[in-house]
């Protein structure tokens, strides 16, 4: 049974550490964190993806007065 729990475990950081630039991007309220959720789930599995996404997440549009 340890095994068992171990597994949901490590799943559940894996899924979280893969829509972390989602919740950022919900936690910071985003404009467009709607698009990027999209593309969270349908790139995110590529490192370069996933990359490009919380970076997108991290830095505000320009012009929305956000630092």
């Amino acid at each position: 049974m340890p095994d068992t729990a171990m597994t949901a475990i490590v799943l559940a950081v894996i899924v979280i550490l893969y829509i972390l630039p989602t919740i950022l991007a919900y936690g910071r309220d985003h404009p467009r964190r709607q698009p990027l959720a999209l593309v969270n789930i349908l790139f995110g599995w590529t490192l370069i993806g996933w990359i490009a996404v919380f970076l997108w997440a991290l830095f505000p549009e320009p012009g929305t007065g956000d630092s």
